[in-house]
């Protein structure tokens, strides 16, 4: 009995020392075209990644899909150009999303968090009316942090993570067939989850 006892003690360490631990929590963002895996900070933007967690443990993004792109190819050309990949319920839930109450807007002045290649970002219209939409930027893009020229209010967006596994996936999700931004069809997310 004491070896049986030994063995399942020694099992359980071993299985305890080889889990995941992370100083953050990390998501994972689960596509038809791969995984993202995304390392969240909460430190820095906690109003954020709190709503944001919430939204993926009530299970909102189940079933739903990165629906918009912006390439150098479909914005204006007297517009500041982006590039990155959208997604969230607005198309896929819009019961929920509607629901949702807006998050206090959390600037990257206030945060230190810039939108770099592979920061994921809340999507917005004034500050505060950010919910379950989210982008992840290709490329570094100045015009999204507070001050910056791609949204008229200046305050930016709300960064609070970044792609630490998986920028394949997005390069390969920012390259499908769009039309006027949006990917044509939505590319379906089976489920956000933390890790």
């Amino acid at each position: 009995m004491r070896k049986l006892y030994l063995l399942i003690l020694t099992i359980s360490l071993m299985m305890a020392a080889c889990g995941p631990r992370y100083k953050n929590p990390h998501i994972e963002i689960q596509t038809k075209l791969g995984d993202i895996e995304v390392e969240l900070y909460p430190d820095q933007a906690p109003k954020t990644v709190a709503a944001f967690l919430s939204y993926v443990k009530a299970g909102y993004y189940k079933n739903s899909s990165f629906y918009r792109v912006l390439n150098s190819d479909n914005q204006p050309s007297n517009a500041e150009k982006a590039e990155l990949i959208q997604g969230g319920l607005y198309r896929s839930n819009p019961k929920v999303h509607d629901t949702l109450s807006g998050i206090p807007h959390e600037t990257t002045q206030q945060t230190g968090l810039q939108h770099k290649n592979g920061v994921i970002s809340l999507a917005r219209l004034a500050p505060g009316t950010a919910t379950s939409e989210f982008f992840i930027c290709l490329g570094d893009q100045p015009g999204f942090d507070f001050g910056g020229e791609n949204n008229p209010d200046k305050q930016g967006y709300a960064a609070f993570g970044k792609v630490v596994k998986g920028m394949d996936i997005v390069n390969r999700i920012y390259n499908q067939p769009e039309d006027n931004q949006s990917f044509d069809p939505p590319v379906p997310i089976f489920d956000i989850v933390q890790l």
